[in-house]
């Protein structure tokens, strides 16, 4: 073999790389010297080949026969999760002990590189990169983007995982061999091969990998994302919703007004009609964007200000609109329409029902009867009554409006920034069917008599229904506009990042 045969059987070695073939060159030695009668491990000359020393005395004056290509092509599906992987903004890097250039031809073709893309700074081979400074290794590594690392070794592995971890990245390795097994025990997630693994892989890992897919890897961080999302919701649901509560309380003392509700009402609130709504959000379906948005980092608060913000915003809301429903029946004859004194209850001024306490210092203050939605004749002996007997129809669209404003707000939740639009109720049928069952029990407790009595409720007729759903919805709409911000926000962010 001269120099010229020599380069041309490189250059065809080079080309079939350049393509994605693994190349294994084939050779033979027609001198076997001490080995020309091997049989098996007990023949004189074994022990030669378990001594490294001896391989470069054994492997000389070989004849060279050929180049054999093989084709390992990647799944269908590994390009499609390259991509949703880039959109997630998670960093894919390729380490293989094959050629750089077979390497680089198999990330173009799952599009880890885009056609054309010039790889300098972006592929090495692990001598290449170890050979470099320090900072420069931490300044490839850090740079966005997919990288490839080819002819690896154990220790490249395992140097490049924990460079990567020394920078703050979240480290998600795979892996399948022997030699693989101290980088996976190093990353913070190791996943071995279930099918083509070895078992030193699988015990060295997090996570084993039941179809040897890497697309199922991306489907797992969408779950993982999600199941994180779900909790934020159940989160985000029950906190503004007792954010709400604790601010109508305290509207009502600072604002000198009989108590909205009693603490029967607020835990029959708290236990029964807020429990199914919130448990069916852990059924909450993936937002549409969950692979468009940056991971967080692991230090990453669960409530930050933004957030607060809102819980705080629905919470307020909550409050006034249950305090307000109170104050309105109270001193109202109207309300956008809706008759509130169809029941002839009597009006006061809101001086009076802040005072109330001093009621029976006033003057010619007196009260008429009223009906409630079943017949009955609220009476009153005493003209004061009115603000404790009497209070009673007030209470109930109080009760009402905070349980009415607690399944609204339970659609909110379907999604911390999508609107309903895009992600609709319907996405969550548990969600419906536990609105349902929450409603159904509040108008049970309304409408069957013993019960109505033991919290303090009356039945309510179809124009106080109007009244109640009327200022219940606008939690909806509030918090849509707060999503539009917070995505708005979220994009600014992104676009800055980039």
């Amino acid at each position: 073999m001269d120099e010229s045969c020599s380069q041309l059987l490189l250059s065809r070695n080079s080309e079939m790389s350049s393509k994605g073939l693994r190349c294994l060159g084939l050779a033979y030695k027609d001198d076997l010297g001490e080995f020309s009668d091997y049989y098996s491990e007990n023949h004189p000359a074994h022990k030669k080949l378990l001594d490294p020393a001896s391989y470069s005395s054994i492997e000389s004056d070989l004849v060279f026969v050929g180049v054999v290509g093989l084709r390992d092509p990647p799944r269908d599906e590994v390009d499609k999760a390259i991509e949703d992987c880039k959109a997630a903004g998670i960093r894919v890097m390729v380490i293989t002990g094959d050629n750089k250039s077979t390497a680089e031809a198999i990330c173009h073709e799952i599009k880890l590189f885009s056609d054309g893309e010039d790889v300098r700074g972006k592929s090495f081979t692990g001598k290449e990169f170890m050979a470099l400074s320090p900072s420069q290794q931490i300044e490839t590594l850090s740079k966005p983007g997919g990288k490839v690392f080819s002819r690896a070794e154990p220790r490249h592995k395992q140097e490049i995982v924990r460079m990567l971890k020394e920078i703050g990245e979240i480290v998600a390795m795979t892996g399948d061999g022997v030699n693989d097994a101290p980088a996976l025990k190093l990353a913070d997630i190791g996943i071995a091969m279930g099918i083509t693994g070895t078992e030193v892989a699988k015990e060295a890992s997090d996570m084993v990998l039941a179809d040897d897919n890497f697309s199922t890897i991306v489907s797992a961080v969408a779950e993982g994302r999600s199941i994180y999302n779900n909790m934020k919701a159940f989160i985000r649901y029950m906190i503004s919703s007792n954010v709400g509560e604790v601010i109508s309380i305290f509207l009502t003392a600072a604002l000198g007004l009989p108590e909205c509700m009693i603490p029967v009402q607020l835990l029959w609130v708290n236990l029964v009609t807020d429990g199914p709504p919130a448990t069916a959000l852990g059924f909450n379906p993936p937002d549409v964007g969950i692979m468009w948005k940056p991971p967080r980092k692991s230090d990453d608060a669960l409530i930050d200000s933004w957030v607060l913000f809102r819980y705080l915003t629905i919470g307020s809301y909550v409050g006034v609109a249950t305090v307000g429903i109170f104050i309105l029946w109270y001193t109202q004859a109207s309300f956008m329409g809706i008759n509130l004194v169809s029941d002839g209850h009597t009006l006061i001024e809101l001086s009076q029902l802040r005072n109330w306490g001093e009621c029976s210092t006033w003057s010619n203050f007196s009260v008429a009867p009223y009906t409630v939605g079943d017949g009955h004749l609220i009476t009153f002996s005493n003209p004061c009554d009115y603000f404790t007997i009497g209070k009673v129809k007030a209470m109930t669209l109080s009760l009402s409006v905070l349980v009415a404003i607690e399944m609204f707000n339970s659609l909110n939740a379907l999604s911390e920034d999508s609107s309903l639009l895009t992600l609709p109720p319907w996405r969550n049928t548990w969600l419906l069917v536990a609105m349902s069952v929450s409603f159904g029990l509040h108008c049970l407790v309304l409408y069957v008599p013993f019960l109505a009595n033991m919290f303090g409720v009356v039945p309510l007729s179809l124009n106080e229904w109007f009244l109640v759903i009327l200022i219940s919805i606008p939690v909806v709409l509030i918090d849509e506009t707060l999503k539009f911000f917070g995505r708005s926000r979220r994009h600014r962010v992104k676009e800055k990042t980039a």
